[in-house]
C-alpha cells in the first residue's frame, strides 16, 4: 500500500512539473466555477458590441482591442480549452472559421490579411475558460511571437 501512494505521489509531482502553475490552477478552477464573461454577453446580463450571433455562435469587439478589428468569435457551448473539443465539436468549430472568414470579407480585411488565433492553457496567456477565436486584422500584425527563440536543431539552409 505505501508502495502505491509513493507511486501516485511521484506520478503527481512529475505531472505538476510539467503542468500549469498552482495559481494558474487555482484561478481557473474558480473561472470554471462559475458563468463565463461569453455565457453572460450571449445571456444579455453583460453588454457587448455583438456583430454576429446565430443560435451556436456569437461574435462581438472585446474589451481591448488589439487591433483596429478585432472581434472574438465563441461558441454558445462552453468548451474551456480546445484540449477539452469532442470529435462531435468538429462542425462547431469548423463553423467558427466560416464565421470568422466572413467577418473578414465584411470588414474589409480579407484581401489585406489577418491572423486568427486561439489561446489554450498557461503558456499561451489564456484568461477566460470559454473556447474563443480571435480575428485580428486591419494592421500588418507582424510575427506571433517575438522570434527570439533560436531551434537547437534547425533544419540544412535556415541557419
Amino acid at each position: 500500500m505505501r508502495k502505491f501512494y509513493l507511486i501516485v505521489l511521484l506520478v503527481m509531482f512529475t505531472v505538476s512539473a510539467r503542468g500549469q502553475s498552482e495559481v494558474y490552477q487555482q484561478k481557473k478552477m474558480a473561472k470554471l466555477a462559475v458563468k463565463s464573461p461569453f455565457e453572460k454577453i450571449w445571456d444579455g446580463e453583460l453588454p457587448a458590441e455583438v456583430v454576429y450571433k446565430d443560435e451556436e455562435i456569437i461574435a462581438f469587439v472585446p474589451l481591448r482591442r488589439q487591433t483596429p478589428v478585432h472581434y472574438l468569435i465563441v461558441p454558445k457551448k462552453r468548451i474551456a480549452t480546445i484540449n477539452d473539443l469532442k470529435d462531435d465539436d468538429a462542425l462547431l468549430v469548423g463553423k467558427m472559421f466560416l464565421v470568422a472568414r466572413d467577418l473578414a470579407k465584411q470588414y474589409g480585411i480579407a484581401e489585406t490579411g489577418y491572423r486568427l488565433a486561439i489561446n489554450t492553457n498557461e503558456d499561451a496567456g489564456q484568461s477566460v475558460f470559454h473556447l474563443h477565436l480571435h480575428l485580428l486584422g486591419g494592421m500588418k500584425t507582424g510575427p506571433m511571437v517575438d522570434q527570439t527563440y533560436k531551434d537547437p536543431n534547425p533544419r540544412k539552409g535556415d541557419e
